[in-house]
């Protein structure tokens, strides 16, 4: 592989592999650029995954433990895919802890049904946005890794602890409530 084959990033990925492992050694500087490199797409998995509000929280909580673990980086993909994957994990550990906390899932399909519609405009993508964001965290999980993130539902499965049927299911009640509120 060249030093000029891009990874998704667009990050040069022999740069990126000089970075971590100067990283690897304790240099901030060297992760600090790994950290600008990703940082938008770590943010944006995050808000998708679990909202806007804890977004910049669990951003930072990303890497944390990416500087944690970064020792482990053994190069086999990526770093931008082996960072992907760390921040799933947190993502879903904060989760899990959010939901024992606050003991609100609502199991309920018709939950989007009380709230009123996003208003129509010409950026109908604001009203995806909005609708992925109040959909129940099961569902909203599976939706995200399924359809935004091209994850298979074995891994989902494998992810969240469930079966693949309940990811399928789950991706099935995400979609269903989407229609419903996107179509009124």
């Amino acid at each position: 592989m060249s030093a000029t084959t891009l990874v998704g990033n667009n990050v040069p990925q022999a740069a990126d592999a000089v970075d971590v492992a100067r990283a690897q050694r304790g240099d901030t500087r060297a992760f600090e650029r790994l950290y600008r490199a990703n940082v938008a797409r770590v943010w944006s998995l995050a808000r998708r995954m679990i909202g806007p509000a804890f977004a910049g929280e669990i951003t930072q909580d990303v890497f944390v433990r990416a500087w944690e673990k970064i020792g482990t980086f053994r190069g086999d993909a990526a770093f931008s895919t082996w960072l992907h994957r760390v921040a799933v994990n947190v993502i879903l550990h904060r989760r899990a802890a959010l939901r024992l906390e606050r003991e609100r899932f609502d199991p309920d399909e018709e939950t989007l049904g009380t709230l009123p519609a996003a208003t129509r405009s010409t950026d109908s993508g604001m009203d995806v946005v909005s609708a992925i964001e109040k959909l129940p965290h099961g569902a909203r999980a599976v939706f995200v890794l399924h359809d935004v993130e091209g994850y298979k539902h074995e891994e989902i499965a494998e992810l969240l602890g469930v079966t693949s049927g309940t990811s399928k299911a789950q991706l099935h009640r995400a979609r269903m409530i989407l229609r419903r509120h996107l179509c009124r």
